[in-house]
């Protein structure tokens, strides 16, 4: 099992960056890789509180974790911390046992030296048929989009 460990500075203070995590329209959208969609079936931004997500490739000859073009996975926020802490375990819907058991994705929020907030993302036990590299690129990514949202237009 993997882990993947990725930080960044956000020009937004904690409190809109923790409120955009567990916004039931931007928290399960930032995470969407170019050219996937994104389908919410459950997102409930509380302690013990599930989500379930599907992540569609567009392109037709792409293969998904959970069948078809489609990557579905399901968890629980397992402790968030108003302005600091977002805990969630998570694991992939799929047949295939080298993407079984459960990922923590843990982040967290201090303020930055320069302003803003510091943002430190990490993600544990991915399984290993995910390439670390793949995995880091897309985290990347994510949190990219995670400042189109937070940050002030410029």
């Amino acid at each position: 099992m993997g882990v993947t460990r990725v930080a960044t500075v956000l020009a937004a203070p904690r409190g809109r960056v923790y409120e955009a995590l567990l916004d039931p329209w931007i928290g399960p959208r930032w995470r969407v890789p170019a050219a996937m969609t994104c389908e919410v079936h459950e997102f409930e931004p509380f302690e013990g509180g599930r989500v379930r997500i599907s992540l569609t490739y567009e392109a037709l000859d792409r293969a998904g974790k959970s069948g078809g073009r489609t990557d579905t996975y399901h968890g629980t926020f397992v402790r968030l911390v108003p302005d600091e802490l977002l805990v969630e375990a998570d694991e992939f819907e799929a047949d295939d046992p080298a993407l079984g058991g459960e990922m923590t994705i843990t982040i967290e929020l201090t303020d930055a030296a320069s302003g803003g907030t510091e943002l430190v993302a990490t993600h544990t036990g991915v399984p290993d048929a995910v390439p670390e590299a793949d995995n880091e690129a897309g985290w990347r990514e994510a949190l990219q989009r995670l400042a189109g949202f937070v940050e002030p237009q410029r």
